[in-house]
């Protein structure tokens, strides 16, 4: 059995979930709590994050970048990062703009501070923290819309990480409900065509102890 160590609000973790279900690879959550530092897991990912691929033949992969990269070549009859040269550039970077930019302007401004600091016991939300990652969201989501509007996905002409990367960080915001989705109505359009995918129906039967998410998060109409 295939297994993945994961936190279900991490964007790392989601990105490769949907990367999975997407090349229909058969897998199984483990949930790992990574703050608890645990020896075992501290064995096949000394980083102690998330996500970790652990394949049946005892393949070790860790990082949901490398992670990326091993299921392309390990199982490339369902390509995730474009057709040509420019959009395997194009896609490698808007994955890097999503792990890096977004997530250090929203994705930790906001389900950092709203979650992962509570469950990891480190107190309440930074006011200001939150103020910065709803203001760079919206710039964000203009960004995100401009890519929709003018492609037939964000990468290019076919569904890649780069779609992926942008819904993990979206899903994981809208499961605490802080996504203002009139911002950008290409941008609501995309997140509705990806949402409605089969890899995506694991994501939104997530459930997460003491967070509801709102009643739009699981509906495929929006």
């Amino acid at each position: 059995m295939r297994y993945l160590y994961h936190l279900p609000l991490s964007p790392a973790s989601r990105t490769v979930r949907l990367a999975l279900s997407e090349k229909r690879l058969s897998f199984e959550l483990k949930l790992e709590k990574v703050w608890e530092r645990r020896p075992e897991y501290l064995e096949i990912n000394p980083a102690c994050t998330v996500p970790t691929l652990l394949e049946d033949n005892g393949l070790v992969v860790p990082d949901s970048g490398v992670i990326c990269e091993y299921l392309e070549e390990a199982y490339p009859d369902t390509p995730l990062l474009g057709g040509t040269l420019a959009e395997r550039v194009e896609v490698r970077r808007l994955v890097a703009w999503f792990d890096g930019k977004f997530d250090e302007e929203v994705t930790r401004n906001l389900v950092g501070e709203k979650f992962m600091k509570r469950i990891a016991g480190l107190g309440n939300p930074d006011a200001t923290a939150l103020r910065i990652g709803y203001t760079a969201l919206r710039y964000h989501l203009q960004y995100i819309g401009w890519l929709a509007e003018t492609r037939k996905w964000l990468g290019g002409t076919t569904i890649s990480l780069a779609d992926f990367a942008a819904a993990a960080h979206l899903s994981a915001i809208d499961f605490t409900g802080d996504v203002d989705w009139s911002v950008s109505p290409p941008v609501r359009e995309w997140y509705a065509r990806i949402k409605s995918r089969p890899c995506f129906r694991g994501l939104l039967a997530d459930r997460v102890p003491g967070l509801t998410p709102p009643p739009h998060y699981a509906d495929l109409d929006f």
